[in-house]
């Protein structure tokens, strides 16, 4: 049986963006970027060119490798030309391979929000449409309030899908902008809409006001459409968009779905889906949610009693898929076997080789399941991970040992007198047997810490010239002032064009810093070494 196509579409970077409290910028975009083609997903849409400036920078150059890199904005204003329109003008000279583009399909949005006629709105999308597919791009269009806009007036909704189709969009969207849609009016709408659009040029834009944006984006598919739009954890306006997380893995491990239709993701890039929900929840500095269908830390977690004794006999009596499937692990009497598998899957991902029946890694994995219970997450910190199993079995030069640190953080008057805060740190390391002693003043403990930790690292300073400390966050593990801290820094190679994370845990901030911090460097001495 031949399956049909669907695609993909991630929003993240832009309708995610919307989330409150969410800020990304640049190194973030590029971060997540690289998580979303690591995923797997068929387009990346990564924000709208022309809008700020951190926007305007990321689309100064392609960010994805194999997701098509799609560019956001609106159709071209009534009475004015597609030359004589900035807007739309920034969003064609964006270095994208796709454009989509905002178009209000609900009649009364078009007088109230654009202040032009039905007819003139009609006109903006098809020659917004005809300009993007002669610009060598490809053309889509987010039919903004559809399905609110086809209960008010049937006919101009699906006019307006009907111009951006044969203009030549290749996918036309329907967006249940305002989340209020329910499963069933979803599927008989879409019904509808085409007659006048082809199911395999129609996409799916749902969010979760009411709690059904997976529900809605799987009637979507019953329906006919064939790419679906959602977030990575289902971040966005409001209560959100339809969860990615959620949607692969029922479309790739639910029958009913696996066996009509294909997803770009293949089998080896759900099986990360776990780590890639968990590091993203890192990148944003939150806790990921626990109970999450397929990835949460408790989706497949059973407590004594009648349901473990069943799930040790056959995992199937109560797991509706293999955890494995999803990155993910049974919580009940996890065997050293299934352990060591997850391990090794993850060592074959940063490319360390070793043998499945190598002591060491029982050693790892002993080390890591402690880590993990002192508060390390190595989720999203790929670089401390690999540092800790590169250690483990033997692979990580002593490239400097930390004697000692000492930071001060001085409040005073300056000489114009001025209340100023001053930090010094000190920092004390063996290199080859010969002892050093760095100090630097920096805008606060860690950037003073980091500055006296780069430096003078002997025969190793060149390797960390273009070494920089792009992001750092704080999360408090449990309450009080006496709090366990873990932190995560992002670090830059603008040499390399290289970027990683690094982890540290610690009652002390500042101890838990330059944990994080010395790995870092190591991390970079490492790379710089291989190379």
């Amino acid at each position: 049986m031949t399956r049909e196509r669907l695609y993909l579409f991630d929003t993240t970077l832009r309708d995610g963006a919307q989330t409150s409290g969410i800020d990304f910028s640049v190194t973030e975009k590029i971060a997540i970027a690289e998580l979303l083609d690591r995923l797997g997903v068929d387009y990346v849409e990564g924000g709208y060119p022309g809008a700020n400036p951190t926007d305007s920078e990321f689309f100064s150059e392609k960010r994805t490798n194999r997701a098509t890199f799609t560019a956001f904005g609106m159709t071209k204003r009534a009475g004015r030309s597609v030359s004589n329109d900035p807007g739309l003008q920034e969003i064609l000279a964006a270095k994208a391979d796709a454009c989509c583009f905002v178009a209000k399909s609900w009649d009364y949005h078009v007088d109230v929000a654009l202040g032009c006629t039905n007819e003139e709105n009609l006109e903006s999308i098809a020659d917004t449409v005809k300009a993007a597919v002669a610009s060598g791009r490809e053309a889509m269009i987010d039919c903004e309030h559809f399905f609110d806009g086809y209960k008010a007036n049937p006919d101009y909704a699906l006019a307006c899908a009907k111009t951006a189709f044969e203009a030549g969009a290749r996918w036309v969207v329907l967006c249940d902008t305002n989340g209020g849609t329910l499963p069933d009016e979803v599927k008989e709408i879409i019904g509808k809409v085409r007659a006048v659009v082809p199911g395999d040029h129609l996409g799916i834009h749902t969010h979760d006001d009411t709690g059904h944006a997976v529900a809605n984006t799987l009637a979507a598919v019953d329906a006919g459409v064939r790419q679906i739009q959602g977030t990575l954890n289902g971040i966005g306006e409001r209560c959100g968009n339809a969860n990615l997380i959620t949607l692969i893995p029922t479309l790739k491990l639910k029958q009913a779905y696996a066996e009509k239709y294909e997803l770009g993701v293949t089998n080896d890039q759900l099986a990360e889906i776990t780590s890639i929900s968990h590091a993203f929840d890192e990148m944003l500095n939150r806790s990921p949610d626990r109970h999450a269908p397929y990835v949460g830390e408790t989706a497949f977690a059973t407590k004594a009693g009648i349901h473990a004794s069943a799930i040790l006999k056959d995992p199937q009596t109560y797991e509706h898929v293999p955890p494995e499937a999803v990155g993910n692990r049974r919580r009940v009497l996890v065997s050293d076997q299934a352990g060591k598998s997850n391990l090794l899957g993850e060592l074959d991902r940063l490319g360390i080789k070793v043998a499945k029946s190598d002591p060491r890694l029982d050693r790892l994995l002993a080390e890591v399941k402690q880590k993990e219970a002192e508060g390390y997450a190595y989720e999203a910190a790929d670089a401390s991970f690999e540092l800790l199993a590169r250690r483990a079995l033997g692979e990580v030069p002593r490239f400097f040992d930390v004697n000692s640190f000492r930071v001060m953080v001085e409040r005073r008057h300056n000489a114009i007198g001025n209340l100023v805060s001053v930090s010094e740190a000190v920092v004390k390391l063996d290199i080859d047997g010969e002892s050093r002693m760095s100090v630097a003043e920096g805008n606060g403990p860690v950037n003073a810490l980091d500055k006296a930790l780069r430096k003078d690292l002997g025969k190793y300073q060149s390797a960390i010239e273009g070494l920089e400390l792009v992001d750092y966050k704080v999360r408090i593990l449990n309450g009080g002032t006496g709090a366990v801290t873990r932190v995560l820094i992002e670090s830059h190679d603008t040499g390399r064009h290289r970027r990683w994370f690094t982890i540290g845990v610690s009652s002390n901030i500042v101890d838990a810093s330059f944990q994080a911090l010395v790995d870092s460097i190591t991390y970079a001495l490492l790379k710089a070494e291989a190379a």
